[in-house]
């Protein structure tokens, strides 16, 4: 293994918004003492432009995720716009907030919140029992939108949802307790605390980082002929048996596995 693949590994063990905030600050150094060097002269703007295309470049280099290169490029440029505009600072602590109850626990589980498109919901209904009651969990059920949908075309199931992040779960809490959705239920819990044995289909749309976590909890607790479904995200060197294709925005795809 040469000196250069290993370089990228030992980064990847820096969780990735450290890494992201590290590689800023290198770039923010290293425009500082270059346009010092060469006694350039940049506006505060082409400054932040520079330290953008520069954090970019070293994430692409580090191998993070697609959508961190944009989050570099533009994180430095928008900040300076930001300050140059007469906006009160109660905003920004105001948008943190928000942003705090959204993404509670992301900077731990590197799972953003992600929302199914219908097209996936209706994929979904065609994997599940038809003539018999079941249980269903959604790992990481967001505001909600998998577990409602579900519970109408299935009501003979019980559907079940795990979220951390507290405005999602709120919302989706709302939405089940005044909707009338009785075969609904949800809980502000961790995936990992919860426990997959009594449940016939369990289903996630996460990212890539926790699958092969999940895909051994799966294996250690679902039962035999349990399935396990997964929007986007394989499992690596473990296909599954089938692949549905949708026709939403991303052309999604669920990955399909049987126990």
């Amino acid at each position: 293994m040469s000196d250069s693949d290993v370089q990228p590994q030992r980064m990847r063990k820096i969780p990735p918004v450290m890494l992201a905030l590290l590689l800023q600050l290198l770039a923010f150094v290293l425009v500082t003492f270059g346009t010092r060097l060469l006694a350039l002269s940049l506006s505060p703007f082409g400054f932040a432009i520079a330290c953008g295309l520069l954090a970019a470049a070293f994430s692409h280099l580090a191998r993070q995720a697609r959508w961190w290169l944009p989050i570099q490029l533009l994180f430095v440029p928008a900040l300076a716009i930001t300050l140059d505009t007469d906006i009160p600072p109660i905003a920004f602590l105001l948008a943190f907030l928000v942003m705090l109850l959204f993404y509670w626990s992301t900077f731990r589980t590197q799972v953003p919140l992600y929302l199914s498109s219908n097209k996936v919901w209706q994929a979904l209904e065609t994997q599940l029992p038809v003539d018999q009651p079941f249980e269903f969990v959604d790992l990481g059920s967001g505001i909600g939108g998998v577990l409602t949908h579900l519970s109408r075309t299935h009501p003979q199931g019980i559907f079940h949802g795990v979220e951390t992040a507290p405005l999602p779960f709120a919302w989706s809490w709302l939405r089940i307790k005044f909707g009338g959705y009785r075969n609904c239920h949800v809980y502000w819990r961790s995936l990992w605390d919860c426990d997959l044995a009594k449940f016939d289909v369990a289903f996630a749309y996460l990212s890539p980082v926790p699958m092969a976590a999940l895909w051994r909890k799966v294996q250690n607790e679902m039962q035999p002929g349990s399935l396990f479904i997964s929007n986007t995200f394989a499992v690596d060197d473990h296909p599954p048996q089938k692949i549905l294709e949708t026709d939403d925005l991303h052309h999604s795809e669920l990955y399909v596995w049987r126990k």
